[in-house]
């Protein structure tokens, strides 16, 4: 429909939504946007993605209120990539905000709806200037939980009490006791780009300027439940305007069925006889480790006599040991992807060896399964401190990265030792947290409530 927007329909709500178009951004996002979109069947919702994107999350999509946008990705034609790190990001972060004006424009028109409210990826920190252009109110959704939103909020405060590059490694060791909520969290575990590494790299650059804009947006999203950490959760609500623990996005919004020909697995885990002995091994879509702790683990794994699950890409197999795979047939499985939550899920499963992603973490506590991880990229190291040293539920591979020697000893721990079993009780108590913020009257649901609520008197 079109229409001039001297006659636009003042009176109904339209929310626009724009996600982060890389990693595992864009998904969760959606996810709640058809969440919210079941709880407000009058309110229309356009939702602006990158063709790429676009086609991963909504290939058979059908809804009548939510209208999906392509929206250009900032390469320009015939351009060459250099190789530079983050680059796409930075093309599209450049072209984004007169794209994306430009695609709202062209929503209100088609809809004959103005916008009533902006809900975006806290990534897109300059969503605020077209928020306050349309007079609209700014909510933004931070896709992991609080330590590190508060990290990046308190990044100023950060480097002018530890120092940056040669101060804070000298410091790397010390805990941010200045900090609420931080204070079980050493230097060296904050991610890249805050008082270590490239500062002046364009992710860097742009993660700081988000933790100085989310004070101003009306309210912040973020994937977790305040009774995991009410320290955390009461310094970020004194530092924004309003904070909205939404419950963690990959257990709100999974599906609980499974594509065709994925049970495999499943099967494979109904045959072992024993409960909580099974490791399952996993890095996600985004990490990559090297050849050489690809090699490392995979020896682990054989000389352990663990069995185990492995969910690796097809590219990265190359890097497996000669023979592995014969070798730990009787013992093991490796396959190219599985249905995580349910693996995670059966009861002969006992430990998972990860990336510290958080929606891996939080689906790791869902089924009370220990962890051992190994961090990649961004907030991982962060979280992994909070899954070793405050929550007790798992831990950091020695020295940070995979060798032989190393995982024999972690697998021991979890798998072999009373430590284990400790983590297992911890793990537990966080789950029945988990459990009652998700139920039907527990927190989570009251605060999706309240975002339904500020989202309906938006207009």
């Amino acid at each position: 429909m079109s229409a001039n927007s001297n006659y636009m329909n003042k009176s109904r709500l339209h929310v626009a939504v724009f996600p982060f178009p890389f990693g595992t951004h864009a998904t969760p996002l959606f996810n709640i946007t058809q969440k919210l979109a079941s709880f407000m069947p009058d309110v229309v919702f356009s939702f602006f993605n990158i063709p790429q994107s676009n086609a991963k999350i909504s290939s058979d999509f059908k809804n009548d209120t939510i209208n999906m946008y392509d929206v250009w990705d900032g390469v320009p034609e015939g351009y060459v990539f250099k190789g530079k790190p983050q680059e796409d990001i930075e093309l599209f972060m450049l072209a984004a905000p007169p794209t994306l004006t430009e695609a709202l424009a062209k929503a209100e028109v088609e809809t004959g709806t103005k916008v009533s409210c902006i809900l975006g990826d806290a990534f897109l920190w300059f969503l605020e200037e077209l928020a306050q252009q349309k007079q609209v109110p700014w909510i933004t959704t931070y896709m992991s939980e609080e330590h590190s939103l508060l990290a990046h909020i308190c990044t100023d405060l950060i480097r002018q009490t530890i120092g940056i590059h040669e101060k804070a490694e000298e410091r790397k060791d010390e805990e941010l006791d200045f900090i609420p909520g931080l204070s079980k969290i050493r230097v060296q575990d904050l991610p890249e780009g805050i008082v270590m590494g490239n500062l002046d790299s364009y992710f860097a650059r742009m993660l700081h300027q988000m933790g100085r804009a989310l004070p101003r947006a009306s309210a912040v999203c973020i994937s977790s439940c305040q009774e995991l950490d009410p320290v955390a959760t009461n310094e970020l609500n004194r530092k924004l305007n309003k904070l909205i623990n939404v419950g963690p996005l990959s257990l709100i919004t999974q599906s609980n069925s499974l594509p065709s020909g994925t049970n495999k697995s499943l099967g494979w885990l109904d045959k072992q006889e024993s409960e909580n002995s099974v490791a399952y091994v996993s890095f996600g879509s985004v990490a990559r480790p090297d050849a050489t702790e690809i090699t490392a683990l995979a020896q682990a794994l054989e000389a352990s006599q663990v069995k185990f699950i492995w969910s690796i890409r097809d590219n990265l197999k190359v890097h497996l040991p000669g023979g592995f795979i014969e070798n730990t047939k009787d013992k093991g499985m490796v396959v190219s992807w599985v249905p995580q939550t349910a693996v995670l899920a059966h009861k002969a499963v006992g430990v998972f060896i990860t990336h510290f992603g958080h929606n891996s973490i939080m689906e790791s506590i869902a089924s009370e399964v220990p962890m051992i991880g190994r961090p990649f990229i961004g907030e991982q190291k962060l979280n992994g401190r909070i899954v070793e040293a405050k929550w007790c539920i798992g831990l950091v591979v020695e020295g940070g990265v995979f060798t032989k020697d190393g995982v024999l000893r972690s697998l021991n721990k979890i798998l072999g030792s009373t430590q284990g079993e400790e983590m297992r009780r911890n793990i537990r108590d966080l789950r029945l947290m988990v459990d009652k913020a998700l139920s039907p009257d527990g927190s989570c649901n009251t605060n999706l409530k309240h975002l339904v609520d500020m989202i309906v008197t938006s207009n």
